[in-house]
């Protein structure tokens, strides 16, 4: 038998291992673009989870690490600083910017489908951890679902003009993705980060 989506077990089979999960206890590979690491525990990695409307979520932040504007269409998400310095915020149906930074201890919320980022803003690694009132959530990536994954052709040849920008050698890139460095990526890191470092956050206080 299944019950949203999952396979319910039969009683007499549960145990207490069901109840339990390690997968957050271990730091994320932060070895990335965008020197990141999220990982996300549904009912689907633990069984404990199912038909309670909730799941979990730990993320990594390298120094100057970032987590791109995304949205959970299925939940709110409230998270928990456990180190680091973050700044966080999202952005409401009225294009209102609400943005703070987070020490630790301190504690976020972002409502249901709205987009929203973090970056760490400090001068040592961050991170924090999440909960959900869904069991899945969802994740809608706004520059993966516009430009492709990060392991997608668009994404390597703008990596690589990242890189040659810091070179000798040129790196032949295609116009689009020159347009999509520009235009999308540049004005996104200013509208979110520019606005704290000269003016504080706006929407809310420190």
């Amino acid at each position: 038998m299944f019950i949203n989506g999952f396979p319910c077990k039969n009683p007499s089979n549960i145990t207490t291992s069901d109840f339990k999960n390690l997968q957050l206890s271990h730091q994320g590979s932060t070895d990335t673009f965008l020197r990141s690491s999220v990982t996300l525990v549904t009912a689907s990695e633990f069984p404990g989870l199912n038909t309670l409307g909730l799941s979990t979520g730990r993320t990594d932040l390298e120094v100057d690490g970032l987590v791109m504007p995304h949205t959970h269409p299925r939940s709110s998400e409230m998270m928990f600083v456990v180190k680091g310095v973050v700044i966080v915020g999202f952005i409401d149906t009225d294009s209102k910017l609400f943005q703070s930074v987070l020490r630790e201890g301190d504690v976020f919320v972002f409502p249901k489908g709205l987009l929203h980022y973090c970056m760490n803003s400090g001068f040592e690694d961050a991170m924090f951890y999440s909960v959900f009132n869904a069991q899945n959530p969802g994740v809608v990536d706004i520059s993966n679902a516009m430009f492709g994954d990060k392991a997608s052709e668009m994404m390597k040849m703008a990596m690589a003009k990242l890189v040659s920008l810091t070179k000798v050698e040129d790196v032949r890139v295609d116009d689009v993705i020159g347009y999509w460095f520009y235009t999308i990526l540049v004005p996104v890191f200013y509208r979110f980060s520019l606005p704290v470092l000269v003016f504080g956050p706006v929407g809310s206080e420190f």
